[in-house]
């Protein structure tokens, strides 16, 4: 475990990952963090905390495998987006910029080491049942009074299959883009939404 918004702690966790397990090949930059507020109210604070974890992360831990994928002409980065990478979602301007980075950061690498054996893709979940989105419904309660149960709504509305996404389907299209046969998919934004994002 590291602070990924430090390059130093990350390069530092790369080393004992590599030490202990032998050489990066896969790499998924899933983590991520979530704070809403209106824009008028994202402090500076709020904003490099977003693009801290959520983008330049995913950066860091980016630029510390590549070499030795390059090197070894085959490499598989999936970096977990989100719809808000596709898309803007209201008092989350922070998290959706920081989402979008991630997504334009895909393509463009996707494109410097496609010839390379290389693969870069970006996952985009919907409203998954993960902390996040249990830290979205507490702050929806909190602020409007409204229930749990109705808090939950509020958020699944926008999925046409009317669910959360499960973690196990956000996982399940990570693997398939590990798998051999992926191979011609990179450059891309998967949206694993329920058909929110189309």
């Amino acid at each position: 475990m590291c602070d990924i918004s430090d390059s130093a702690a990350v390069a530092e966790a790369m080393q004992r990952a590599r030490d202990g397990l032998g050489p990066i090949e896969v790499l998924i930059n899933n983590a991520g963090q979530a704070q809403s507020a209106p824009l008028s109210r994202t402090d500076d604070a709020l904003w490099a905390q977003m693009l801290g974890v959520n983008l330049s992360g995913t950066f860091f831990c980016t630029r510390a495998v590549l070499p030795e994928m390059i090197a070894a002409r085959w490499g598989r980065v999936i970096n977990i987006a989100s719809t808000a990478a596709q898309r803007g979602y209201p008092y989350v301007s922070a998290y959706c910029a920081a989402k979008h980075g991630v997504l334009g950061l895909t393509r463009a690498l996707a494109l410097e080491v496609a010839n390379k054996g290389i693969t870069v893709n970006a996952v985009c979940p919907g409203y998954t049942d993960t902390d996040i989105v249990a830290d979205a419904v507490a702050n929806i309660v909190s602020t409007t009074g409204r229930s749990v149960d109705a808090a939950r709504a509020e958020l699944v509305k926008g999925n046409p299959q009317g669910k959360l996404v499960t973690p196990e389907q956000v996982a399940n299209a990570v693997l398939w883009l590990c798998r051999a046969g992926s191979d011609a998919i990179t450059g891309q934004a998967i949206s694993v939404s329920g058909g929110e994002v189309m």
